[in-house]
């Protein structure tokens, strides 16, 4: 992957950049990326940029290094090649195609009944395929591609552990030097200890790359021997270029999934995939069963969306969400947001029965619920719950009621 196929974040593309023209790089780096941010496909663009031939010093050049020597540089290399990977010198060809041997990938596995003492080494084909095709997708995603049981929860294993070790010993191939991206450094328990030694005194010109989601769930002793790097949100006008480069869509669809995305690049493409599942239909059908037809036809509609599977609960939780900030918006500052002609309908609806307070409320409880379906919470009575919360809000006016303080 180049750096000019990741999304956004051109402030980090430059800062690795530098860091790596000038040999200032740290032995550890850990990208703090917020999913659909690009923390992967970041670490992928910045290790074949290591690896490519054409940023290489020339034989009768110093041997060089990435920590601390003093840069040397082909003086033949252009502004683009300083810039991005070339992408076409074997090396690019093979870590692009996620086969360079320098390059090392760790992430999360499962067992199966054929592997129990799971390495990555056992699933790196499914992993290369993964990358090729979801390279914003998540743990869920890679989860599902790779499980045999339902609730299969993915880990880094001490056999990988182990594993790490050894090959990081090892004498490199090709490149100058070796890397290895360590994708969900949060999925190490006690294990990651194994791997503190190396991390602090590595093999000469090794390099970690740590993609973390959550920072906090990242062992204290890993995150101190790392050099951080934080990821921000990708912007909505990224998102919808993105969109219109990639994707076969059309301007208006993909400028309303990137507002509807919130930064999310992997949601967006979500929310793209499942642009005819209708979400303003069911949205109405839900209200009108809350405040017109009742009972029955509430519990109906929450059958319904329980049968849907936790992504698509997701997205429709998401959507919702979309139209009640669209709503707070029109309500503080009396101007219609740049959204679809649907959205704006419902929204403006939503202000003529409820107050800001009662929209905030309901934007609350929504965040709230899409938590608890992350966490495999039983759909059906959370969505019951959630029903008998927005008819209270609605009809009542009360806001306690949704407090997340008052109910965690």
């Amino acid at each position: 992957m180049q750096f000019s196929q990741v999304i956004g974040q051109e402030s980090l593309k430059e800062k690795l950049r530098g860091l790596y023209q000038q040999n200032r790089i740290s032995h550890a780096l850990m990208l703090v990326a917020r999913e659909g941010t690009g923390g992967l496909p970041l670490a992928l663009a910045f290790a074949q940029y290591l690896v490519c031939e054409k940023h290489q010093p020339k034989a009768s050049d110093s041997t060089g290094g990435l920590f601390g020597e003093e840069p040397s540089q082909p003086s033949s290399l252009t502004p683009q090649l300083l810039s991005d990977s070339c992408g076409v010198c074997p090396p690019c060809k093979k870590a692009a195609a996620f086969v360079h041997p320098d390059i090392h990938y760790s992430f999360p596995t499962v067992s199966s009944k054929n592997i129990d003492k799971p390495k990555c080494s056992d699933f790196v084909v499914s992993f290369r395929e993964f990358l090729t095709e979801q390279p914003y997708g998540n743990l869920f995603d890679w989860i599902e591609r790779i499980k045999e049981k339902e609730n299969s929860q993915g880990k880094i294993t001490t056999y990988e552990c182990e594993d790490i070790n050894k090959k990081l010993s090892r004498k490199s191939f090709e490149s100058p030097f070796k890397i290895l991206i360590l994708w969900m450094p949060e999925m190490l328990e006690k294990e990651g200890n194994k791997l503190l030694k190396i991390i602090e005194e590595p093999p000469s010109n090794t390099l970690f790359l740590l993609v973390t989601e959550n920072e906090q769930a990242v062992l204290p002793t890993i995150q101190s021997r790392c050099q951080v790097i934080r990821l921000p949100m990708l912007t909505s006008n990224e998102i919808e270029r993105a969109l219109l480069d990639n994707q076969a869509t059309t301007p208006a669809l993909a400028k309303q999934v990137a507002q509807i995305a919130d930064g999310n690049y992997r949601e967006a493409l979500q929310q793209l995939q499942h642009a005819e599942e209708g979400w303003q239909e069911r949205l109405r059908d839900w209200l009108n069963a809350i405040l017109k037809t009742g009972p029955a036809a509430q519990f109906k509609w929450v059958e319904e969306i329980s049968k849907l599977g936790r992504e698509k609960q997701k997205q429709f939780l998401r959507y919702v969400i979309h139209v009640l900030e669209t709503a707070i918006r029109i309500q503080a500052t009396g101007q219609l947001p740049p959204v679809g002609e649907e959205e704006a309908a419902m929204a403006s609806k939503l202000n003529r029965i409820v107050g800001i307070e009662q929209l905030e409320a309901l934007t609350r409880e929504m965040d709230k619920c899409t938590y608890y379906i992350e966490r495999n919470a039983n759909a059906k009575m959370l969505f019951h719950a959630l029903t008998l919360k927005v008819y209270h809000v609605i009809q009542d006016k009360v806001v306690l009621l949704m407090s997340s303080e008052t109910e965690e």
